[in-house]
């Protein structure tokens, strides 16, 4: 809700990132479960970026214990993202997922989540401090080892980067089809990648979307996005 009256946004953060450093248009698709024909559309898509959102995926998607009050969700989002994303998979149509779209894939996938990390005996406090400044709320915060063969370690070209971390949620039991991509130094999956996909299929916990023209880590992600939607283009 923006004022009184319900929207379907996306952040520019996510829209210049796609257009500035994967080279491609973004469009935003309405979270309109019910009138969307989810194999027609995929049909016209030639990617799909999962964003980022204050929101989280509902626990009885996985079969988590009720939220508390105050946690914000998005039924509609979640109706839309969840039976899209295995659809995208079998289509070959390359998939990024960013935060909680990085929740997302793994709950689509069978996977569950912890919904707040810093209470879990071992586990790091990976949020933000609301009271900061954005650019200090998006500043690295932590290493994350990057698996040997993956992905991310192959556009990083080193065995660790220096992320942002601005989440509360988490990943508890991996999705089925899920290979690890990074780790925090917690031990908590920060990344991981679709081990079958026929196309670019991954996800990140932590936001390369900020400030991406000025992280060669971050466009390296996006251009790796945006070729693989040129292919199938």
């Amino acid at each position: 809700m923006l004022g009184a009256h319900p929207f379907h946004v996306a952040g520019e953060k996510y829209l210049t990132a796609v257009l500035e450093a994967a080279d491609a248009v973004p469009l935003i698709i309405p979270a309109l479960a019910s009138e969307l024909r989810l194999e027609e559309l995929l049909e016209r898509l030639d990617g799909l970026l999962l964003t980022g959102s204050a929101s989280n995926v509902e626990p009885h998607r996985y079969g988590g214990e009720p939220s508390e009050p105050g946690t914000w969700h998005d039924r509609e989002r979640d109706d839309v993202t969840l039976p899209l994303i295995p659809r995208a998979i079998d289509a070959g149509v390359p998939l990024l997922g960013i935060c909680r779209g990085f929740q997302e894939m793994n709950v689509a996938m069978g996977g569950s989540l912890w919904q707040k990390l810093q209470d879990v005996p071992g586990h790091l406090d990976h949020r933000d401090n609301p009271a900061l400044e954005l650019e200090q709320q998006y500043a690295p915060a932590h290493d994350v080892v990057l698996e040997p063969g993956g992905v991310l370690r192959r556009l990083a070209g080193t065995d660790r980067v220096k992320v942002n971390s601005l989440h509360t949620q988490g990943v508890r039991q991996l999705g089925n089809d899920l290979t690890v991509e990074a780790r925090a130094p917690d031990g908590v999956i920060e990344a991981f990648r679709v081990r079958s996909a026929r196309n670019f299929a991954l996800a990140v916990q932590w936001h390369p979307e900020w400030r991406v023209g000025g992280n060669a880590f971050s466009r390296a992600l996006f251009a790796e996005f945006g070729a693989a939607c040129r292919r199938r283009a």
